[in-house]
């Protein structure tokens, strides 16, 4: 399969050489392209001068803006399938393959990189918003996804035409469960993700809960009552 790593980053100078120097010398048979969403900080710079595979958006749209960003050129380039790896370091490309190989075997539309298939998941204050938002999407969908918020998902050729085409479609747990609701197939494969080894994360405590609200009310109210046009 023809396959695009879609690497957002929005404020990572300090970690994006390190991502995409290990696609490079370690998977060489993967196409990247790094999606700068609008940074602030060298990210964009640093990128150019090491002749890295660039998208530099002028402005923040945000993750869902850079990730369709990169489904559409993965689209509209006639990749079979997008896997997204977070700027950050966190996901490890080892991965790919085994999920690569779910989808083809299973002949699913998603492959989701899940830190809790076999591993049993935390009771921390972290997890708590994990928890939920698998409830709702569980009620919604009437499938269970273990790891919700991971963003390490492996979506085939019928995933990103679906995406470039429909702005609203952002990688986000509500649009996996809305999606699931609507027939397409989802699959968890067993991985672990590194933490951040440096710069900080976005998510905040505010944010996260903020997020975790905002990620109930969308899978459980507002994408039940969109319009089916996929």
């Amino acid at each position: 399969m023809h396959v695009l790593v879609i690497i957002p980053a929005y404020n990572e100078e300090e970690n994006i050489v390190r991502v995409v120097d290990n696609l490079i010398r370690n998977y060489p048979q993967y196409d990247y392209a790094v999606v700068n969403d609008g940074s602030r900080d060298d990210t964009a710079a640093i990128c150019r001068a090491h002749g890295f595979s660039l998208l530099d958006l002028p402005v923040n749209l945000g993750l869902a803006g850079a990730f369709q960003t990169g489904m559409r050129y993965a689209y509209t380039h006639g990749y079979d399938a997008a896997i997204q790896l977070d700027g950050d370091g966190q996901h490890d490309p080892v991965y790919i393959d085994m999920m690569l190989r779910t989808m083809q075997e299973e002949e699913c539309d998603i492959v989701i990189g899940s830190r809790f298939v076999t591993e049993k998941k935390p009771h921390s204050l972290r997890m708590i918003g994990s928890r939920v938002i698998s409830f709702a999407v569980l009620l919604a969908s009437h499938k269970k996804l273990t790891d919700p918020t991971s963003g390490m998902r492996l979506y085939n050729r019928r995933m990103l035409q679906l995406f470039a085409e429909n702005l609203n479609f952002g990688p986000e747990p509500d649009t996996i469960s809305y999606l699931m609701h609507l027939g397409f197939t989802c699959r968890e494969v067993q991985i672990e993700m590194h933490e951040r080894i440096a710069g900080t994360s976005y998510l905040t405590l505010t944010r996260s809960m903020r997020y975790m609200a905002h990620m109930c009310l969308s899978t459980l109210l507002i994408q039940l009552f969109r319009q089916r046009r996929v």
